[in-house]
């Protein structure tokens, strides 16, 4: 097992996105809803709202999506500008510091056209605030000037749509929330879903797999597709030099392993992490602070990147006293679980 501090945004499993994935993301994103894989009530809903909008030849009420990172929000937008036959421009809220910036987006739009900000929750108060007559009025208030002398004007912009994304929708202020008419919410993908993910990323790729290979990848990524899609690439590399090119469930098997994730996805990090707190602190409960100087890593990047995965799938607890290992996770480790007093207190 790796000893060494992980660089949490190079690890193979993390949702988030970086800008190196940026040709091989654009080339498989879909671009209808119709090839859109997965998030199934999602799509009959926005179907509904897109074909309602086009009827009335009126713009798209504002959009927020919402849910864990790497589900397909950004794509999403994408899909929506294009159903509405429209131009998309995308931001994210700490791209966009001053007001200024914001009013120079705005009055840059043209009819119809759909503004996608990634993590909106970002957002600065006093941007934000520019942000609710135009949702609402279509309309920007502008100070001109200081003191006395100090006057508002009002400038007209197009109608437009906004599409938020955020991974963490109770962090968005009741105001700026109230004023999304359409609040959809994406879910983590089976391993099913994943699969036929897979399967059409490798037809566009070039990709020779079976369909058991790219069910392995699936089980293991997450249930978000952005890592199905980053483990695909990186699986095809091991195919190609040691294998004959195509990817089987051996093939997929082999090189997953070389990547030291195992068959739930987790990677050497998770693994270090719930045994760190088993073998040094009984199982807990330990405090985040206390964790995160044994492991030499953040507490932040503990508490935003590796803890919700380990949530998700029952293998950590937060409770008032700190962080706890489940049951699941010592048989997941082999290790035996000892009912000993702090384990006693939390099951």
């Amino acid at each position: 097992m790796i000893e060494q501090e992980m660089d949490f945004e190079n690890r193979i499993v993390s949702p988030d996105y970086s800008f190196a994935e940026d040709d091989g993301e654009l080339t498989l994103r879909p671009k209808t809803l119709d090839d859109y894989i997965g998030q199934d009530k999602v799509k009959e809903n926005l179907r509904i709202y897109i074909k309602a909008a086009l009827q009335r030849n009126e713009s798209l009420d504002h959009v927020l999506l919402y849910g864990p990172p790497g589900l397909g929000k950004t794509t999403l937008s994408g899909i929506i500008a294009r159903e509405m036959g429209v131009n998309l421009r995308v931001t994210s809220g700490p791209a966009i510091e001053k007001q200024g910036d914001l009013v120079a987006i705005l009055t840059s739009l043209n009819q119809g056209d759909v503004l996608f900000i990634d993590e909106i929750h970002r957002l600065s108060r006093n941007v934000e605030e520019i942000l609710y007559p135009a949702m609402e009025d279509f309309s920007l208030d502008i100070i001109l000037g200081k003191g006395p002398s100090a006057r508002s004007i009002r400038l007209d912009v197009p109608h437009f749509t906004l599409v938020g994304a955020t991974t963490r929708s109770g962090q968005l202020t009741a105001p700026l929330r109230d004023r999304f008419g359409v609040l959809l919410r994406l879910e983590l993908y089976t391993p099913e879903q994943l699969a036929q993910i897979v399967t059409r990323s490798a037809g566009i790729l070039g990709i020779e797999i079976e369909h058991d290979g790219a069910l392995e990848i699936a089980s293991r990524s997450r249930g978000t597709p952005r890592i199905a899609n980053r483990l695909l690439r990186r699986v095809r590399d091991i195919a190609q030099v040691e294998f004959d090119g195509v990817i089987t469930e051996q093939v997929a098997q082999s090189a997953l392993a070389r990547f030291e994730i195992d068959e739930l996805g987790l990677d050497d990090f998770d693994r270090k992490m719930l045994t760190t707190i088993i073998t040094n602190y009984g199982g807990g409960p330990v405090g985040l602070d206390t964790l995160a100087a044994a492991l030499g890593e953040e507490a932040v990047t503990i508490e935003d990147v590796y803890e919700p995965y380990l949530m998700q799938i029952g293998f950590l607890t937060r409770t008032a006293r700190g962080r706890c290992v489940t049951k699941l996770a010592y048989d997941h480790l082999g290790i035996n679980f000892r009912d000993n007093a702090n384990q006693q207190s939390i099951f």
